[in-house]
């Protein structure tokens, strides 16, 4: 039996033009009436004529990658579109559809609604990007494995979930190594910029200065620049002539704390993280460690299709370089 949207709007005793509504998210909707419209929809299985239509491929299944480009830099919306075109070029490859959303598509819905999204889409696995500590809606989406799930720069592992990304705390290690062992001054004192306090990035590369600096013996002063240029310029007009050298958790903070010194008419060696096309065109000599997020976006994907057929989950570590990176390398 085909279930209708009239069938739906007498289980939850609206009119069909208010479950309309509550399937396209107009809101005007009570949340008491989008509850009990959802509840309806579930329990009936009833998936809208527009959704029904897409799933008509012969496609047995399709991953979702969730990236969060919304508030960012240009430059963090750059990684993120890198790690969607990996993917959207290997689903090609192996004929896996790959739907694109973002965090600020999936915001205020509960676990469950998210869940109802994902499958009345046809959505088997999830490739999330920028996942951090706090999004616990996002969190539980994964700890409940309905779905297959590759988690970029997120230490879970279990059945249905494997991890990708680089060893941060180990590039940090060697791209401050790299830099300390490059500086012809003194190197007594290091001035680290870190990200967002909520990031697991951040905690692996705050771990790898520290770890650096009990083997060095340097001093090290952190100080949380959350990922802003702005910010980075900010604490480095503020305590960069007291430090040697000055590391960040990533380039777009290096620029800035670069920008600062050039301000200040002072040199201090600079290192960043990341390797964005950005950093080509400062015209300083930079250190930073250079990710291929579309390779990363590319492996996403061919893990994902490894976990939808059956395969347990696993961490993998991805390769990286220690780069300066020059205008002449970011040229079309």
């Amino acid at each position: 039996m085909v279930v209708t949207i009239r069938d739906v709007a007498k289980r939850a005793g609206v009119a069909v033009s208010t479950v309309s509504k509550v399937i396209n998210k107009y809101p005007s909707v009570s949340e008491d009436t989008i509850a009990r419209v959802n509840k309806a929809i579930e329990e009936l299985h009833f998936i809208p004529n527009s959704v029904a239509a897409s799933l008509s491929s012969k496609q047995s299944g399709r991953v979702a990658v969730i990236t969060d480009p919304d508030g960012q830099t240009l430059a963090s919306s750059e990684i993120m579109m890198q790690y969607i075109m990996g993917a959207v070029k290997a689903g090609n490859e192996a004929r896996i559809d790959v739907i694109p959303l973002f965090f600020s598509m999936l915001k205020g819905m509960t676990v469950e609604e998210i869940e109802h999204r994902l499958e009345v889409q046809n959505i088997r696995s999830i490739i999330m990007c920028g996942l951090d500590n706090d999004m616990e809606v996002l969190l539980d989406l994964v700890k409940r494995e309905k779905f297959k799930n590759v988690l970029v720069d997120m230490p879970m592992v279990d059945e249905n979930t494997s991890n990708i990304g680089v060893d941060h705390a180990q590039a940090q290690k060697d791209i401050l190594r790299k830099t300390i062992t490059e500086n012809e001054g003194p190197s007594a004192s290091v001035l680290y910029i870190s990200g967002r306090t909520n990031s697991y990035v951040t905690e692996e590369r705050v771990r790898g200065a520290k770890e650096l600096a009990e083997e060095l013996g340097y001093k090290l002063t952190i100080v949380d620049g959350a990922f802003s240029e702005k910010k980075a310029r900010e604490i480095t007009l503020e305590y960069g002539r007291n430090h040697d050298i000055i590391a960040c958790g990533s380039d777009l903070m290096a620029i800035g704390a670069m920008k600062a010194l050039t301000d200040m008419n002072i040199f201090h060696p600079v290192c960043g993280f990341d390797g964005i096309t950005l950093m080509g065109y400062t015209g300083k000599n930079m250190n930073t460690v250079r990710q291929n997020f579309m390779e990363i976006g590319e492996e996403a994907l061919r893990e994902a299709y490894r976990l939808m057929t059956g395969e347990t989950g696993r961490s993998i570590k991805v390769p990286y370089n220690l780069v300066h990176i020059r205008y002449e390398d970011v040229l079309a």
